[in-house]
């Protein structure tokens, strides 16, 4: 019997390492693309609080998009403020995630003025700085350095910081 928990265990775990993995790689082409951030929404809705902080903020990350192409002031508002409060949620559960803060660092980037979803900017980039280096996972150092690399909010020399090893 506790094989077959164990089993159980291993083969879901598994399925969430590659769940994650082809949303490192996919989410980076929601901002353009309406199909794909719908696609992504719809993976992520049974998401919840209770599951993993990462999956928790890229579920956020994605509401935040959903209210790029939504019809009407209103379901705008609705998904930019659910969105936000997934991706907050998200790092006061993992403040030192470096992955999470840069999707926080990336939706305050690309966000409008008018929503006032940019207090945070300053400190997740000192973060993703600081901590750049640390980062074992070659998947993740790829997807914070790809988002460093386009950003605005880097300069030329701090994106060379995140160019070598």
């Amino acid at each position: 019997m506790k094989l077959v928990v164990f089993l159980i265990c291993s083969i879901t775990l598994c399925m969430v390492s590659a769940d994650i993995s082809e949303l490192r790689k996919t989410y980076p082409k929601a901002n353009a693309s309406e199909q794909v951030t719908d696609e992504l929404f719809t993976k992520l809705s049974p998401i919840s609080k209770t599951d993993d902080a990462v999956l928790v903020a890229y579920k956020g990350a994605v509401s935040t998009l959903k209210a790029k192409y939504a019809q009407g002031l209103r379901n705008k508002k609705d998904f930019f403020k659910s969105g936000a409060e997934l991706i907050e949620y998200a790092v006061a559960t993992q403040p030192k995630n470096i992955e999470i803060r840069c999707i926080r660092l990336g939706v305050q980037e690309n966000s409008p003025k008018v929503v006032g979803y940019k207090e945070s900017i300053e400190e997740d980039k000192g973060f993703l700085l600081y901590n750049f280096a640390d980062v074992s996972s070659e998947e993740i150092r790829e997807f914070v350095k790809n988002y460093a690399l386009q950003s605005s909010v880097f300069d030329a020399s701090e994106k060379q910081l995140f160019s070598g090893r």
